[in-house]
């Protein structure tokens, strides 16, 4: 599996963000996006997810182009932003249950109870979200890395608001996802504990 990104340029407004932008992610590899703020970090995450449109380049999953294939290049995707995307009304169980529906991967309560406590969140399946600390709503937007079979993670920020044992957490979660020749895209400040050789780092400040 290959994600390529080819002379990408996207702007807001009249300001062009970035451009000019190649890269090659392989199965077994995680890209580190950096950046000054502004640089369009997220941006970037976005429109590789089809959420923002590029003015220029190619996005080809599998050496075919996303707009061509994409409900084939969705169904190995799972995007985390920086918003958790969950309802506070309802609780981490329902939420769950709602996001993997709509990635269509429905699955059981006892697989999503599962993962909520391995994410640390034992005895929180049925409290509203937002009864929830923020790193506690953190860790359950997170449960769903646990629960799919998506090849390619692209995550905003995803140690934002986690104590040290979740950041502990997430990272073997992330080199796990790596070494079982997933891949993974992010953007973040801390450091994920893998070999160089599986590792790759693009600073977006060289193509602005």
């Amino acid at each position: 599996m290959t994600l390529s990104v080819q002379k990408l340029q996207c702007s807001r407004g009249d300001l062009t963000v970035f451009q000019g932008l190649s890269f090659t992610l392989n199965a077994g590899q995680l890209l580190w996006v950096e950046g000054r703020n502004g640089s369009g970090k997220t941006t970037l995450l976005r429109t590789v997810c089809g959420l923002f449109l590029a003015d220029e380049g190619n996005i080809e999953w599998k050496g075919e182009l996303t707009k061509r294939t994409p409900d084939e290049y969705y169904r190995q995707l799972l995007y985390i932003g920086h918003q958790n995307a969950l309802k506070l009304d309802l609780t981490p169980l329902e939420n769950l249950q709602l996001l993997c529906r709509l990635a269509g991967q429905p699955l059981t309560e006892v697989q999503i109870e599962d993962a909520l406590l391995k994410m640390g969140l034992a005895g929180y399946e049925d409290v509203p979200v937002r009864q929830m600390s923020q790193g506690q709503q953190r860790r359950v937007a997170l449960s769903r890395l646990l629960l799919t079979d998506a090849a390619l993670w692209v995550l905003d920020e995803p140690f934002v608001a986690l104590d040290v044992a979740a950041v502990e957490l997430l990272q073997s979660i992330l080199v796990t996802h790596v070494e079982n020749e997933g891949m993974v895209m992010l953007t973040t400040h801390q450091a994920v504990p893998l070999p160089a050789e599986k590792m790759q780092r693009i600073s977006l400040d060289q193509y602005a």
